[in-house]
């Protein structure tokens, strides 16, 4: 078949037989020419012409389109971090800003060891091509869990990794008053969960919105393979979201599409936990591809809410 190379001819280079505003009359092509309403050898009718100039209605075109798209990671493993010096002490919010709070050596423990687990899992799998990919809050405790947890990988089983503002914790407002934080806790539990806004700071309302914005952004990386080159493409692939209990949990929400009192049943992940998305057969991530329906119901989800998963 003869490649056709087309491009618009400039006005100046030949003498149209009348001028019409606001219309291109002619195309040049490397083996003729061709008149858009014209009616010479070679035209094309305008109302006709969907093959000739819209490759993309080319079943062909499109079939080779679906071969070459990225495939879906295999999972998105969801991890909160280890044990941090706010967790074992909360008077340390009323000095320590909460993005540069640590883990402790407990949490530096939690955090190696979940990161074995999830080698586990992918290990169990059997296939040798497999790769992880990790989004992180950019708060220490959550770095810090990374560092710990990325031990169970080797360097080239690593795609790579992205610091992601989105993902940092529910904000608080600033350096915390111990006793006012317990009050605003208790008035949280009487005006609920999810909308209730600390002062100065985020509801677990707000924390939705920007995971919303995420979630778009790691849809899109999925469509395009972001964290897959060409020629490096696998089904093996495992994103790992580092993250904070809340955070994790509105991620879930807004996944699944959970309601917001289906919000307020879920329980936070212990430190150093994690909850496994895992494409099943029909290329959709369900919760029930890794863990049980007592793990589920021990984490918040209702019937309804594992049905869903089932489906």
């Amino acid at each position: 078949m003869t490649a056709i190379h087309m491009k618009i001819s400039p006005a100046s280079s030949f003498p149209p037989p009348h001028r019409v505003p606001c219309r291109f009359n002619t195309v040049h092509c490397s083996t003729q020419r061709i008149g858009i309403n014209g009616n010479g050898n070679g035209s094309v009718n305008g109302s006709t012409n969907g093959k000739a100039t819209f490759p993309e209605k080319d079943p062909l075109l499109h079939h080779a389109t679906l071969a070459s798209a990225a495939p879906r990671p295999r999972r998105i493993i969801l991890v909160r971090h280890g044990q941090s010096e706010g967790n074992l002490d909360e008077s340390v919010y009323t000095r320590v800003a909460d993005p540069k709070i640590s883990l402790t050596d407990k949490g530096k423990g939690e955090a190696e060891a979940v990161g074995w687990k999830i080698r586990e899992i992918i290990d169990k799998d059997g296939a040798d091509d497999w790769k992880v990919y990790f989004y992180v809050s950019p708060y220490r405790r959550t770095l810090e869990t990374l560092k710990s947890l990325g031990r169970a990988f080797e360097r080239s089983r690593i795609a790579g990794m992205r610091e992601e503002p989105r993902l940092r914790e529910q904000d608080f407002g600033n350096f915390q008053d111990r006793e006012k934080m317990r009050v605003e806790k208790q008035m949280r539990l009487l005006y609920g969960r999810f909308f209730y806004r600390f002062p100065n700071g985020e509801s677990a309302a707000d924390v939705y919105d920007r995971i919303t914005g995420f979630r778009e952004t790691l849809r899109a990386d999925i469509d395009i393979g972001r964290f897959q080159p060409p020629g490096e493409r696998s089904q093996n692939m495992n994103l790992v979201i580092v993250s904070h209990g809340l955070t994790l949990r509105v991620f879930l929400m807004r996944w699944y599409k959970w309601t917001s009192d289906q919000f307020e049943g879920l329980n936070n992940l212990g430190n150093g936990g994690m909850i496994v998305m895992e494409k099943g057969y029909g290329g959709r991530y369900s919760l029930l591809m890794h863990h049980t329906e007592e793990e589920l119901r021990e984490f918040g989800l209702t019937d309804d809410m594992l049905v869903d998963q089932e489906w």
